[in-house]
């Protein structure tokens, strides 16, 4: 099947390209309301759950590039927890995108339901998606032109040795997502805590943006991962960072905390790119 060479993106990579560019940064911030960790004064139930990720968002909505919610949290509170995932995501400003941590695939006809969950139900501005099934699982959610679609590449957690890195998987599922990305709404997921992998999936899909977990709490490698891509759109670059702003502390201060430690996040993300493109610039420089 011939490549195709993509030349546009969707109004959501757009969107995040400009959010990036104004704030000169690339931060995600992740929404994982953990009932058994949120603050004890904010009392307990989906109404707390509100409490908690409407003060996190108002206090860190100027340092974020974009939110991403974790799906899971908030349907484990069952019917109420979806009438308040939906409460968070019409808080969030307008001008911060939404992607949904939901990582969906399945056959077509159930697919197209998610998709329209997902898309049409919560308005999410993108999503992320588990290729394992193949393209007919995740087309339905292509469909969706001008939101973005995050294809898990190489994830963060140990258990990705059993198939992703098993004969290189994780560069099929990366050649597979240039190949597939026709509309340019496709992203790859790739953890932080694996940037030595970095330059193989550069070099099979150099202009797919993408969403890097695992920074903070599961001890990414920011240098690493800038020594590779600070040359790169800030957009195809977006750091997120979940416990380690949320969680900054449980104490009744933790909104200011959460505030305190997206700024120190947003600042490294920051001073880590330029570290690497003074390094670039001045190696370049004739002895």
């Amino acid at each position: 099947m011939e490549e195709h060479n993509n030349k546009h993106q969707s109004i959501f990579f757009d969107n995040l390209a400009q959010r990036c560019k104004t704030l000169g940064g690339s931060l995600c911030i992740g929404l994982d309301p953990d009932p058994k960790r949120i603050p004890k004064h904010l009392g307990e139930g989906p109404e707390a759950i509100f409490r908690f990720c409407a003060e996190i968002v108002e206090a860190t909505a100027d340092n974020a590039c974009a939110f991403k919610p974790n799906i899971a949290f908030f349907e484990s509170l069952g019917v109420e927890g979806w009438h308040v995932l939906k409460q968070v995501l019409e808080i969030i400003p307008s001008e911060v995108p939404v992607i949904i941590d939901a990582k969906r695939s399945d056959i077509d006809s159930t697919g197209k339901h998610y998709a329209q969950s997902l898309f049409d139900g919560l308005k999410a501005d993108a999503i992320t998606v588990n290729p394992y099934m193949g393209h007919d699982s995740i087309e339905p959610f292509l469909e969706y032109c001008n939101r973005g679609i995050y294809i898990l590449v190489l994830t963060s957690n140990k258990g990705c040795r059993d198939f992703q890195l098993d004969q290189d998987f994780y560069l099929k599922v990366a050649r597979k997502a240039k190949i597939w990305n026709k509309h340019g709404n496709i992203g790859i997921v790739v953890g932080a805590t694996k940037p030595q992998f970095l330059s193989s999936i550069l070099a099979v899909a150099p202009d797919i943006p993408m969403l890097i977990p695992g920074l903070g709490a599961q001890g990414g490698d920011l240098d690493g991962l800038m020594s590779i891509t600070a040359k790169l759109p800030l957009h195809h670059v977006l750091l997120n960072v979940s416990r380690s702003i949320i969680y900054a502390t449980t104490d009744k201060d933790f909104s200011r905390q959460a505030r305190i430690a997206s700024r120190y996040y947003a600042d490294q993300i920051q001073y880590a790119r330029e570290k690497q493109w003074d390094t670039k610039n001045t190696s370049d420089i004739p002895i």
